[in-house]
């Protein structure tokens, strides 16, 4: 004799796959979150050393340069 699920163990099982669907989504976007925040932070952290290097050579049109490309980075998070 074939074993059938019942109506009770199918749709348990379909509230499982449902629910499994969504933690992978939300992983997912979890996941995007925490590398669009590493990039971030990294590009950041590159323009202030630029913006520092400029700085310090007293380069005037590469701070200016630097300076509104860390503006716009920062404007992009906000």
């Amino acid at each position: 004799m074939k074993h059938e699920k019942s109506y009770t163990e199918m749709m348990k099982s379909l509230a499982h796959a449902k629910m499994e669907a969504n933690v992978r989504k939300i992983l997912d976007v979890y996941i995007d979150m925490v590398i669009d925040e590493s990039i971030f932070l990294h590009q950041k952290e590159r323009l202030e050393s630029q913006i520092n290097d400029a700085l310090d050579m007293r380069d005037k049109q590469q701070f200016e340069l630097l300076s509104t490309k860390y503006k716009t980075l920062l404007a992009k998070a906000t």
